[in-house]
């Protein structure tokens, strides 16, 4: 049994007492909630998810219902994503896994970080004409004046100068970096290191006003 399969069902024995949870084989599992369908799950513990891995996973596992990258740091390439949406697969952390199953949603369920951002963004017609996404916290936006934007997402309550620039760094550059964290806020130096890189650090309401504008 791999270690992150062995975390994840330790964890659900201690933390969720009316789940019932069994290795199936390998890095899958299933997890029963009361009165909701059963979870078939894989459990990854990667730093990094594509397509070209998930494919055959997907193929090799019938009818599993979602895909977990178990450590906190792992980051889903936006191909893997659409592929997975296309397959009625939920994808994204731990937490997403436990939610989706206590909610019986797991087909549908995605990143719980991120998945606020994406709905806001794609809610607001208004401003925004198209979306595209490379990785789970990347988006390309293409805005009602036809201007592109590249949008990098910090879910740090206050992200820092060293957050804004290691999101640079690990993902090239971007136009904004938007903290969805709704209760917090970037702090000063992480404002200051996104104006020596050429980006914005906007919270929501700026960001909409700077897409309307751009």
């Amino acid at each position: 049994m791999n270690w992150q399969v062995k975390y994840a069902l330790q964890f659900l024995k201690e933390n969720f007492e009316t789940f019932a949870a069994e290795h199936v084989s390998d890095d899958l599992i299933r997890i029963t909630a009361p009165n909701k369908p059963d979870v078939l799950a894989l459990i990854l513990g990667v730093r990094a998810i594509d397509a070209k891995m998930v494919e055959p996973l997907v193929h090799g596992a019938p009818g599993i219902d979602f895909l977990c990258g178990y450590r906190n740091e792992c980051v889903w390439n936006g191909d893997a994503i659409r592929f997975l949406a296309d397959q009625n697969i939920g994808w994204g952390n731990f937490a997403t896994l436990t939610s989706a199953a206590a909610q019986g949603t797991a087909n549908t369920a995605s990143h719980k970080v991120y998945s606020y951002a994406e709905k806001i963004l794609r809610q607001t017609k208004s401003v925004v004409k198209k979306i595209e996404r490379e990785y789970d916290r990347v988006f390309t936006v293409t805005v009602k004046s036809g201007r592109t934007l590249r949008i990098g997402l910090m879910a740090e309550y206050e992200p820092t100068a060293d957050v804004v620039r290691t999101l640079w760094d690990d993902f090239n550059a971007v136009d904004v970096m938007w903290n969805i964290n709704p209760n917090g806020k970037p702090t000063k130096d992480a404002i200051d290191a996104g104006n020596e890189l050429g980006c914005r650090v906007l919270k929501w309401d700026d960001l909409k006003e700077y897409m309307a504008r751009a």
